[in-house]
């Protein structure tokens, strides 16, 4: 039998396993899932809404997949169910209520795959008319109030409030649709009492109408506080007061009864049955008292005033004089203006100084004599009379401190002929101080400063810079004393003027190699602020300030490099500018060059002279030699000869005829030249012309002293050609018969 039962169930695990392999080897998809609402997404209270959840599923088999449904509302699950069935999702909601707005959507799960659809949102509107239930509607003093506010039908989260006569004066929280409070109502009266509910829907809030209105009637306790003060009338400032607090008709059986005495603010006494105070009676003090009584809830209360004559007022405290300087003489008066005379006598009251050790001196009732002292001090009127003790308001003493010297100086710098600006302050004094200028102890201008530290200026104008000596400055701060300062003493800054550039040295005498000094000079208050410029250059070759009206700028070597024009220019505080002539320099040559090229020039002319007296012995030498030379015939004396005609037509003819009529004169007739010229002019002018043949007979060729002179030509025989003039002079070389003649001019 158990083998069979065994059997049995391997059967039908193995069948019930199977069937699910198969549903979820089945192939599915989930298509889409939608949720809406019926009959609408906006409906009012008590109507039946539906929620529908449409899951659209695509498999390949017949069977139905078994599918997961979950409902959410503002994302929290408020439904889940799981089906075979291929229909729709509802989900009812009858009779909704305002707790049922929110967010609704809808999920669908299937073998592991998950499909959410969107957001739906539900509104309903309406709540129910609150009523409000009351247990008793008459109650004494004290006596608490039950009182309960239904909201039939409502749900969620509701608040309950409950209001007096309009005023709100409890509220309270429930899950449920109604709520209970115990009220506790004070004043004796009727009161109108009713409620309201808010459903809490997060994020908003829905709030009810106004419930049923329910009277309650208050009772008064018949208890009674009783206050009563002795004396009742005519009470002086001194006078004793009794003061007593106490009740009546108390309920027998009462329990936790308290009286309280207090006058103002301050408690005088307390306790349970009967209070009693007393004090001495002050002006000063409130007059109303009040004695309150208190049991439980129940309060009571009963006040009276009372008037206090005053014996003698408040005193006053005056000072005389209203200003007082340090070390000054002062009074110090103080004095009650009023007094009770029916009940005390002005000999009976007494004025002190507070503090006691005052340096002050009383000089009868009240008046107070003595020397201000050097620092603020405070006092206080003490008036005594029949153990009342008033005090007066406190007067502070401010003894006033004279003004201090002055001090006079200037303000930035003086400059002459600019406006000048004058400080006058004193370290210290009490204000206000009126400061004067002065001019030789005339006043000029009168200023007040009212701030501490704060200077008095003056502005005058300056022409002489001796001129600044005849100022002084007066501060005063009382109409007794005043203090005179120093004369003002400031350096005046006379504006630069006569700009003048020297150069050293002197013009013509600065050459290459000298020490060059360019000195600017001004006149005016240093310091000054000198610069050199080059025409051509923006920039200045050099900068100084110097304490002097004048300083030099320096080229220790100057060279050819540096001719050019200069000029310099000058500003000190006064911030005028002045510029200087310009001045042009020109840079000689050294004197060590010029003795060079003078020495180079000596040397020149030197060679140049002996050269002339080389050459001049020379060409008189070779004159002299030309002087032997012989004048022959003009007839060939060898076929090798070469014979020139010159005619009275051609250029060579005039050549030769010149250097022949030259020779003529130097070699044969052995006179000046300047005769020589003369004679051959008139006779060559006079006489016919005559013909002249040259001979050049070409020498040979010496193998010893290599090849042959280019200007060599052997001997010269000239002969006449004409013989009309027998007288001329023929001379006749000698023993070779053959002279070298000068080289010919090319």
């Amino acid at each position: 039998m158990v083998p069979l039962l065994l059997l049995t169930s391997t059967l039908l695990s193995s069948y019930v396993h199977a069937g699910r392999t198969v549903n979820a080897e089945q192939p599915f998809t989930i298509r889409g899932i939608t949720l809406s609402i019926e009959p609408s997404t906006d409906v009012t209270r008590n109507t039946n809404v539906t929620l529908r959840c449409k899951a659209a599923v695509s498999s390949s088999g017949k069977e139905v997949l078994s599918r997961e449904y979950t409902i959410y509302k503002d994302g929290n699950t408020i439904y889940t169910k799981t089906s075979s069935s291929s229909e729709d999702l509802l989900y009812p909601l009858p009779e909704v209520r305002v707790s049922n707005t929110g967010k609704y959507n809808c999920k669908i799960s299937i073998e592991g795959k998950h499909m959410t659809s969107g957001v739906k949102k539900l509104t309903v509107t309406g709540l129910s008319k609150p009523v409000l239930l009351l247990k008793m509607g008459v109650v004494r003093e004290g006596e608490e109030i039950t009182t309960i506010c239904m909201a039939h039908g409502e749900t969620g989260s509701i608040f309950f409030y409950f209001y007096e006569d309009s005023k709100e004066i409890q509220e309270k929280q429930v899950n449920s649709n109604q709520a209970e409070a115990k009220l506790r109502i004070t004043s004796v009266g009727i009161h109108k009492i009713h409620c309201a509910y808010t459903v809490l829907v997060t994020p908003d809030s829905f709030k009810s109408e106004e419930s049923n209105t329910v009277n309650v009637t208050v009772e008064e306790l018949p208890i009674t506080p009783v206050l009563e003060i002795f004396p009742q009338s005519k009470i002086y400032e001194g006078d004793k007061l009794v003061i007593m607090c106490t009740f009546t008709n108390v309920l027998l059986g009462s329990d936790g009864i308290h009286l309280y005495l207090s006058q103002g603010n301050q408690l005088l006494s307390s306790g349970e049955t009967t209070v009693n105070h007393s004090m001495v009676a002050l002006a000063k003090d409130p007059g109303e008292f009040e004695c309150r009584f208190e049991m439980g809830d129940v309060v009571k209360f009963v006040t009276k005033k009372v008037s206090v004559t005053e014996l003698f007022s408040v005193p006053t405290f005056t000072m005389s004089p209203a200003e007082v300087f340090q070390k000054e003489y002062m009074t110090l008066t103080c004095k009650s203006e009023r007094f009770a005379s029916e009940r005390l006598n002005r000999e009976e009251l007494t004025y002190a100084l507070d503090p006691f050790e005052s340096p002050l001196i009383p000089k009868s009732a009240g008046v107070f004599y003595g020397k201000a002292l050097q620092y603020d001090f405070n006092y206080t009127c003490v008036a005594r009379a029949r153990g009342i003790v008033k005090h007066s308001e406190t007067l502070t003493v401010r003894p006033k401190v004279s003004v201090s010297v002055p001090k006079i100086s200037v303000v930035g710098r003086a400059v002459l002929g600019q406006p000048l600006k004058i400080l006058c302050l004193s370290d210290s004094g009490s204000l206000p101080i009126n400061y004067t200028l002065l001019r030789e102890h005339d006043p000029l201008s009168t200023t007040i400063v009212k701030q501490p530290f704060q200077p008095a200026f003056f502005t005058v104008p300056i022409s002489k810079p001796d001129e600044i000596n005849t100022y002084m400055c007066e501060a005063r701060n009382n109409h007794r004393e005043f203090q005179h300062s120093k004369r003002l003493n400031a350096t005046v800054i006379v504006p630069l003027t006569h700009p003048i550039m020297t150069v050293i040295p002197d013009l013509p005498d600065i050459s290459e190699g000298v020490h060059l000094y360019l000195i600017c000079g001004v006149a005016g208050t240093p310091p000054v602020t000198f610069k050199w410029y080059r025409v051509g250059n923006e920039q200045p070759l050099h900068t100084t300030t110097s304490n002097k009206n004048n300083t030099d700028y320096q080229v220790p070597e100057v060279s050819k490099l540096h001719s050019g024009t200069y000029y310099c220019e000058a500003v000190n505080h006064a911030n005028n500018v002045v510029i200087s002539d310009r001045v042009d320099i020109q840079v000689h040559m050294a004197l060590w060059k010029k003795v060079v090229i003078g020495g180079f020039c000596v040397l020149a002319v030197s060679g140049l002279v002996v050269v002339f007296l080389l050459c001049f012995k020379s060409n008189r030498g070779k004159r002299e030699a030309a002087a032997e030379l012989s004048v022959k015939p003009s007839s060939p004396k060898s076929d090798d000869s070469l014979t020139v005609n010159l005619t009275h037509d051609t250029e060579v003819y005039k050549a030769a005829t010149v250097r022949v009529n030259r020779a003529a004169v130097s070699v044969w007739s052995e006179r000046p030249p300047g005769e020589a010229n003369d004679e051959e002019s008139s006779v060559v002018s006079n006489e016919p012309d005559v013909e002249y043949t040259e001979v050049v007979h070409p020498r040979p060729v010496d193998p010893a002293r290599g090849a042959a002179d280019p200007h060599d030509y052997g001997s010269v025989e000239y002969a006449e050609l004409n013989s009309e003039h027998p007288e001329t002079n023929h001379y006749r070389p000698e023993v070779n018969g053959h002279q070298e003649l000068p080289a010919p001019v090319d």
